[in-house]
């Protein structure tokens, strides 16, 4: 009889995203069950997956709100104690968040295994609790900042996760940056203004000087006003939103501006496109910093602060990369060599081979 595991994630795309990895790589061998809150199932495709949705508190150090958060959460663990028992699960996976706490604090009352995800190269505040009620946790570097000495023993190392889908087109002949700049504009998918409002500057001073063909991720307030832009000034173009499939744009692009969420640049890193990040200032614990200094350690990226972001400063290092090809292929010979290891079966192997281990 197959072991049965449930995936608990919900909140951002950035959490949601790993979790559908999971169950892509896990649904042959055992009977996986998903489970998402409201705001998290904006970011899965809901004719591909099945979930459910299971509501989970916001957890906040307010002293007004504490008594209030702490009701909603001995709710919520007496909520998924009944979940747990009811569908007989053997093992748990949390891809972070507040959205995996009652999971994780019912799985460990109820002496089922607990398994983590830690994408970023900051550890994530749930998942810094949540270590000691896990068995191990699933990571990508052993170099996470913040992760505490005592449990570097729970670590799994593993290659970059990702969606079954993304292997089928890793395979595409990309034009050279010199003939046309395919730019990809990821603004993430909680949005992101200054990617909607201040990079078209900055795309507006390229196209006077290159061929370009922009696929740029909106937010939907600004989606007209995007469309409208790139139809006035005659810039070849596609927009679109988070839900849909993004692999079908990284494949067909040679450069990118992004945020720097962990699936975002995992993704670009295995499609060889070297990307300039902008990290978001207001990320916890500036993780989204620590993730693209990984990456511009390795020589796969460069990086502006978005302090310190400017059109100017943006145009100029884009011209800059567009006419230093040496720069450019060093980058993306680099980002080759960062994901050569990454296959699916590698991958399948190793979390399979740690999920069955006594």
């Amino acid at each position: 009889m197959k072991k049965r595991i449930l995936i608990s994630t919900g909140g951002s795309g950035g959490h949601v995203i790993p979790a559908t990895a999971f169950y892509d790589h896990l649904k042959e061998n055992f009977e996986v069950y998903l489970t998402l809150d409201n705001r998290g199932s904006k970011f899965i495709n809901q004719n591909k997956y099945n979930f459910e949705i299971i509501s989970s508190p916001r957890l906040t150090l307010n002293f007004i709100k504490l008594p209030l958060t702490f009701i909603s959460l001995i709710i919520s663990i007496l909520r998924s104690i009944f979940y747990l028992k009811n569908k007989k699960i053997d093992i748990l996976i949390g891809t972070g968040g507040y959205m995996s706490v009652p999971f994780c604090i019912a799985a460990k009352i109820l002496n089922i295994k607990i398994y983590l995800f830690e994408p970023n190269m900051v550890i994530g505040r749930s998942n810094k609790f949540l270590l000691k009620l896990s068995t191990k946790l699933f990571c990508y570097s052993d170099k996470i900042i913040n992760f505490p000495e005592k449990y570097i023993n729970k670590m799994i190392i593993i290659n970059h996760i990702f969606r079954k889908e993304i292997y089928n087109f890793n395979n595409c002949i990309k034009e050279e940056i010199d003939k046309k700049i395919n730019l990809l504009v990821v603004g993430g998918s909680q949005g992101a203004k200054i990617f909607d409002k201040e990079i078209k500057n900055s795309i507006l001073d390229l196209s006077k000087k290159y061929k370009l063909m922009i696929y740029h991720q909106a937010s939907s307030s600004d989606f007209s006003n995007l469309e409208f832009f790139y139809k006035e000034n005659n810039i070849d173009n596609k927009l679109f939103n988070f839900q849909e499939n993004i692999f079908q744009y990284i494949k067909e692009a040679n450069l990118a501006i992004t945020r720097a969420g962990a699936s975002t640049l995992s993704e670009l890193a295995f499609f060889k496109v070297p990307f300039i990040a902008i990290p978001y200032k207001f990320a916890t614990d500036n993780h989204q910093l620590e993730n693209a200094l990984n990456y511009e350690y390795n020589g796969c990226c460069w990086i502006l602060k978005e302090k310190e972001f400017d059109q100017d400063k943006l145009t100029s290092l884009l011209i800059n990369i567009i006419e230093n090809k040496d720069d450019y292929l060093n980058k993306k010979n680099n980002l080759e060599k960062f994901c050569y290891q990454n296959t699916w079966n590698n991958i399948n192997e190793k979390v399979i081979s740690s999920l069955n281990e006594n």
